[in-house]
């Protein structure tokens, strides 16, 4: 090694540099085990095979896994016990179904979010997983990319659904016949944003980046969505939007993934 490239690795402004590029090394990484050791899932599934390979998923990633149900009975009882941050629900169980636990779970501990997790895309489904309080409802063919990203929604307090059923979701809600509440009125802007939002693209640089726009000015959109509506975060925006079909979309419209 060259003298002068020894002496330089050796001074003490690069012994510096080097101690605060470890410890913003270990930082991160203590902020990533703090989010894994964080969530904390039960699973709720009549099929155990299915169970075994979602926790060896889950577990790979990090992801604490506080336990496992074969029914509706069972995920009650152990979340009651367990108080997991999230409960991946199935629907058609022996017993009692996942329908009947979500209302249960929803009504005692309101805390824990439950996320419908499962094979039927029939409509009827997705909408009796809403009504009884499902934080979101995801297919289980889903990516395990996309999957992860749900989660990480719904840790962070976002409703999630997978993309093509959001669309359902809200033309649903956009119909004619449905009663729109009178408010305050969004900007053709707002409304935009507040779709992507509904559709799963929850990060402000994602945002930003559909509309054509700073995230300095999705910030701003955001905070003018939230005081016109009275609410105080994304999550209520979006659970509001959904309950009330304040953003419709056009049947022919493709789905944005």
């Amino acid at each position: 090694m060259p003298k002068r490239w020894e002496e330089g690795c050796g001074s003490p402004r690069f012994r510096a540099r080097e101690r605060r590029s470890r410890r913003c090394f270990r930082s991160a990484s203590s902020w990533l085990k703090r989010l894994e050791d964080e969530m904390r899932l039960l699973i709720v599934d009549d099929h155990a095979l299915f169970r075994d390979g979602l926790r060896s998923l889950l577990e790979a990633r990090g992801v604490e896994v506080v336990g496992e149900a074969a029914n509706g009975r069972e995920a009650v009882e152990l979340a009651r016990q367990l108080k997991p941050d999230i409960v991946l629900m199935d629907l058609t169980m022996p017993e009692v179904d996942g329908l009947t636990a979500t209302r249960i779970l929803v009504t005692e501990l309101p805390e824990v979010k439950v996320v419908v997790l499962t094979a039927s895309d029939d409509e009827a489904d997705l909408f009796e997983s809403i009504k009884s309080g499902a934080y979101g409802y995801l297919l289980k063919n889903l990516e395990a990319d996309e999957f992860f990203r749900a989660l990480e929604a719904v840790q962070s307090g976002l409703p999630v659904f997978t993309p093509h059923l959001a669309r359902r979701v809200l033309q649903e809600f956009g119909r004619e016949g449905v009663h729109r509440p009178e408010g305050p009125a969004l900007t053709e802007r707002e409304r935009e944003l507040l779709e992507l939002l509904v559709q799963g693209v929850t990060s402000n640089r994602e945002l930003a980046q559909r509309l054509f726009i700073s995230e300095n000015t999705v910030k701003y959109h955001l905070r003018n969505i939230m005081t016109k509506l009275h609410l105080e975060n994304r999550a209520q925006v979006i659970a509001y939007a959904l309950r009330t079909g304040l953003v419709r979309t056009r049947p022919d419209e493709p789905p944005r993934s």
